[in-house]
């Protein structure tokens, strides 16, 4: 599904320095796989998730999606490319305040071809059902704990089907409990649905055995293995 070849990214630091957050990776992520990439602070994991994502611009190497070089692609198609082909789950949940659950759930739809569809609120109470809030899709982010909200962004995530979930950290922000709660969730989802999840995590022991583990240290992957 998506390919890098020999990627490294860098950072100035100060005027005469460069930081290496990511060094030199191959990694291949194929559809339909959970691959989780661990490591401590630093290691680069977050980086490399906005790499794939075509957030970050790579100082040297490729990332192919399908048959496409990503950076070769029009600003405009590797919008499209987000929008339509990826789901993200950050470490803190960002919801509007402003909005309702199910206004938030139907927020991405706004930048896409079918934000005026009744069918996108339909679409937005099956996904809230999935994740246990069907009893709350008229509340505000204020009135749910920390877990519901999660639960929220990853209903976000899947309103506009992507073949491919991000998450960074998504369980970090939660207790013991409740982390254990998501990592079922997203365990589901990748069951259930078929979409590919390209997870970072802080807890390598809460992995899925259905997932592919890789662990990265100063920006370079250093161990490849099953959970």
């Amino acid at each position: 599904m998506v390919r890098l070849d020999g990627v490294t990214k860098t950072y100035p630091l100060g005027r005469e320095k460069m930081v290496t957050a990511v060094q030199d990776v191959d990694l291949n992520v194929a559809r339909g796989e959970f691959l989780v990439i661990t490591g401590r602070s630093g290691a680069g994991k977050t980086t490399l998730l906005n790499l794939v994502a075509g957030l970050t611009r790579p100082t040297h190497g490729r990332i192919v999606w399908g048959d496409m070089d990503l950076w070769r692609m029009p600003d405009a198609q590797r919008s499209r490319l987000r929008s339509r082909r990826l789901g993200f789950v950050f470490q803190f949940a960002s919801l509007l305040p402003s909005l309702t659950v199910a206004e938030n759930v139907v927020l991405p739809t706004a930048f896409g071809s079918h934000r005026r569809e009744p069918a996108v609120y339909e679409r937005a109470g099956e996904l809230l059902r999935m994740v246990g809030l069907a009893d709350r899709r008229d509340a505000y982010p204020r009135q749910l704990s920390a877990g519901q909200q999660q639960r929220v962004v990853i209903a976000r995530s899947l309103v506009n089907d992507p073949e491919m979930l991000l998450a960074d950290e998504p369980t970090s922000n939660l207790d013991a409990e409740t982390e254990r709660e998501m990592m079922a969730l997203f365990t589901e989802i990748h069951a259930t649905r078929g979409v590919t999840v390209l997870m970072v995590t802080h807890a390598p022991q809460l992995v899925p055995a259905c997932a592919r583990l890789v662990e990265m240290a100063d920006g370079a992957i250093c161990a490849r293995g099953a959970a």
